[in-house]
């Protein structure tokens, strides 16, 4: 009995009470962490709805799946070189100084056009060797002149029995001489004229070198006051109608390649595609790449490409084969993978639109070859993709949302 006048077990009671109803009040206002409700997993979309307008405004099209002929194929880096078969390297072939340069890199010539003069101490003593060599062949024909006028004299009075056959004889020699005299003249002449004609040398005594082909230069070494060695290139002049493509495959991918074979490559800037036909394959591996180095023929009437441009270069390595392709765009990636969007218009200008994951293959000329995952006929989205895919996003966040 307590000095209140309550035992202990009946105070207990109460006790009891008031902690089972503060424990009722705790679990009632709070959760522990395992009780939480957790965020509904939703799972990657895989169909949408949207009304008329909502196609509309994205400039949503669509349109049934077709097959077109396909070849696999590699891709690898290429470079647009000056084809060599249309390109002059203007150079003397002795030492002189450059006196004008007529031409700056970049500048379309024509062909005959003069674009170095320079002058030169060694192309002097080829005229000098050449107007030596006229003298001594007028010297020579003059001698031969006589020579002849004295055996006809020799022969008349020979007839006339004024004369003696011996002296025949010996004016006939004479004539002989001097003709194998005027013969030796002629050649030495010849000798320097062509000498001297190897030089352009004109008549003031200077070098001339003009552009044996129309086309742009490309590479210019003559500077005014300068000298220019024997051999040294001193103007590259190109016709850019016609380049040469240039570029390294494996030995595997080579020897599907034959001389003739069309080829394409890709410019980069502008996604254009642009034919070109297998002139060479090198017989032998390069020892620094390990690749087979190729060289093409390309057709440039525009002039729009030029030398060192780098390209990628598509080369088949099977032959073509019916296959399905879609617009680059209509693929879209998700999480890392390639889908494409099929379409269930709903006739009313609405549509269903569901995604499905493809493999894709190589892309050409602006079409993605679909390894798997669609077949011909399918009606998926051909333009617009990229609003489809957004709508996607967008629904996908609201259904993430608390």
């Amino acid at each position: 009995m307590s000095p209140t006048g309550f035992s202990s077990a009946s105070m207990a009671l109460p006790l009891r009470l008031a902690v089972a109803v503060s424990l009722a009040i705790g679990t009632a206002c709070g959760r522990s962490p395992a009780e939480e409700p957790q965020e509904m997993d939703m799972g990657p979309m895989s169909e949408i709805t949207l009304t008329a307008a909502q196609i509309s405004h994205g400039g949503v099209k669509w349109a049934a799946v077709s097959t077109q002929a396909v070849a696999d194929s590699v891709e690898v880096p290429g470079r647009l070189v000056p084809n060599e078969d249309h390109t002059a390297r203007l150079s003397v072939s002795v030492r002189g100084r450059v006196t004008a340069v007529r031409a700056n890199v970049g500048d379309a010539v024509a062909k005959g056009q003069v674009l170095v003069v320079l002058q030169s101490e060694e192309a002097s003593l080829r005229r000098a060797d050449l107007a030596r060599a006229a003298a001594e062949l007028a010297e020579k024909q003059s001698s031969l002149r006589y020579a002849r006028a004295a055996r006809e004299r020799a022969e008349r009075l020979l007839a006339l029995k004024s004369g003696s056959a011996q002296d025949v004889e010996r004016a006939r020699a004479d004539e002989a001489a001097a003709e194998a005299g005027v013969a030796q003249a002629e050649a030495a002449a010849e000798h320097a004229r062509t000498a001297l004609s190897v030089l352009e040398v004109d008549a003031n005594g200077q070098i001339q070198l003009a552009s044996p082909v129309s086309g742009v230069v490309v590479a210019r070494d003559a500077v005014v006051g300068g000298v220019v060695e024997a051999g040294a290139v001193a103007l590259i002049v190109t016709d850019p109608s016609s380049l040469w493509l240039e570029f390294g495959v494996t030995n595997a991918v080579a020897t599907a390649l034959k001389p003739g074979q069309r080829i394409h490559f890709v410019l980069a800037e502008s996604g254009e595609a642009i034919e070109a036909r297998v002139l060479r394959v090198s017989g032998a591996v390069d020892p620094a790449t390990r690749l087979v180095v190729v060289r093409a023929s390309v057709a440039n009437p525009t002039k729009h490409l030029r030398p060192e441009l780098f390209v990628t270069v598509r080369v088949a390595t099977s032959p073509a084969t019916p296959a399905v392709t879609v617009p680059r765009d209509a693929v879209q990636i998700f999480d890392g993978k390639p889908a494409v969007f099929v379409v269930e218009p709903d006739g009313k200008g609405a549509a269903k639109f569901l995604r499905r994951d493809v493999e894709t293959g190589s892309t050409a000329d602006g079409r993605t070859h679909i390894i798997k995952g669609l077949a011909a006929g399918d009606v998926i989205v051909t333009e617009g993709a990229f609003a489809v895919r957004a709508s996607f996003s967008r629904n996908t966040m609201k259904m993430g949302q608390p």
